[in-house]
């Protein structure tokens, strides 16, 4: 037999002996998927195949807000972009502002909850989300626009502040709660028993949330008197103009008490209490109150003098905006800045009271405090 065929029949054993090496191996990949209850997979394919999460999106939406039934299409739209699931839409109603709707969607599985709307619609869904670790994206569509302004959220731009809502980073904030103790107008206790038609709860305080600013005074009454059709057309100026009506307001006498200090009287227009201070039109009045820090920052506002004790109070303002804070004595317009966890107010006679632009009523008692990291916020990524 020449070389030619010896090399032949080499190459023939060799090509035997690698085919039943192959077969082998196939043979024990397969027992090994069959013990670990998987199949076989094409090469490459690697272990059983795990479909990711798809965050489920709800938005909570207040449907009395110009332009909001239209951004619907877009939400779909932006969410099917980034091949999510089929968004939760959820509409506010007069009863409702959003808590229910809130925790229907929580119930429902979840991942984001977007509110669709202004301040007070941010507070109902916020206040649902509390202590869940769920996080709350904001679409600004109202007049002041409080939390959006200090969180950077895009105002005027539905569009851009969807984006932030979809693909922004989660921010842990305070929120602050308000409890009226006591309302101007509550009755005596025999008128109370006497009467059938009051609710049962007529009695009972009750928490409510606030992310920006509580106040009690002159912001308050300014708030409450604002003209809802000029909201409509000028936006958040239509609250200075309702403030004129109460430049020349009586001061007001309170007792605070901050934290565990002891109670001191003070004359006042307004007293704010804040989670962070900046607010339509530039202005800034709380300058170091941060969203995260722990506290609540409260600021004593009072002028007299009339007219031209206004205009020193709002020349502080611009200054400490800029951060340049005035010491002079005697000024017959001021603010006085101090800190606490905890703050209990009395006010003689009783006044106005907000809770970020929304009004509670007039009242002669109340509480607040902060909830440190309570809430988690989508903000733009940095």
């Amino acid at each position: 037999m020449t070389w030619e065929g010896w090399l032949a029949i080499v190459a023939a054993v060799l090509s035997v002996v690698a085919l039943g090496a192959v077969l082998a191996v196939g043979r024990a990949v397969g027992r090994a998927q069959h013990a670990v209850g998987g199949t076989s997979s094409p090469a490459g394919a690697g272990a059983e195949h795990v479909e990711p999460h798809r965050p489920l999106v709800a938005f909570v939406a207040n449907p009395s807000k110009p332009g909001v039934p239209e951004l619907r299409p877009a939400v779909r739209r932006a969410c099917a972009e980034q091949y999510l699931p089929e968004p939760l839409w959820l509409e506010t109603t007069p009863e409702d502002p959003g808590i229910g709707q809130t925790k229907d969607a929580l119930g429902r599985g979840a991942d984001l909850v977007v509110a669709l709307g202004g301040d007070g619609t941010v507070r109902a869904v916020a206040e649902a989300l509390v202590g869940t670790g769920v996080p709350m994206g904001l679409i600004p569509v109202g007049t002041g626009n409080l939390l959006a302004r200090n969180l950077d959220i895009p105002l005027g731009d539905p569009v851009s502040a969807l984006q932030v809502a979809l693909e922004g980073t989660d921010r842990t904030i305070d929120v602050g709660w308000l409890r009226v103790l006591k309302f101007e107008s509550d009755v005596d206790d025999d008128v109370a028993e006497a009467s059938d038609d009051l609710p049962a709860d007529t009695d009972v305080p009750r928490d409510h949330i606030f992310l920006v600013i509580a106040g009690v005074g002159f912001d308050a009454a300014m708030v409450a008197d604002a003209d809802d059709q000029l909201k409509a057309k000028v936006g958040w100026i239509a609250y200075f103009v309702a403030g004129i009506k109460h430049l020349h307001g009586r001061r007001l006498r309170t007792v605070v008490r901050l934290d565990d200090k002891a109670a001191e009287p003070a004359r006042v227009r307004s007293l704010l209490i804040g989670n962070c201070g900046r607010l339509p039109g530039g202005i800034t009045l709380l300058p170091d109150a941060e969203l995260d820090d722990g506290w609540l920052d409260i600021a004593a506002i009072d002028t007299r003098g009339g007219v031209a004790g206004w205009a020193q109070l709002f020349g502080e303002v611009v200054l400490q905006g800029a951060g340049v804070r005035t010491q002079l004595p005697n000024k017959i317009g001021r603010i006085d800045h101090a800190r606490a966890r905890e703050v209990h107010l009395q006010i003689a006679g009783g006044e106005w009271v907000q809770v970020d632009g929304d009004v509670l009523g007039q009242v002669t008692e109340l509480s607040a405090r902060v909830d440190p990291g309570a809430l988690k916020v989508r903000v733009p990524a940095s």
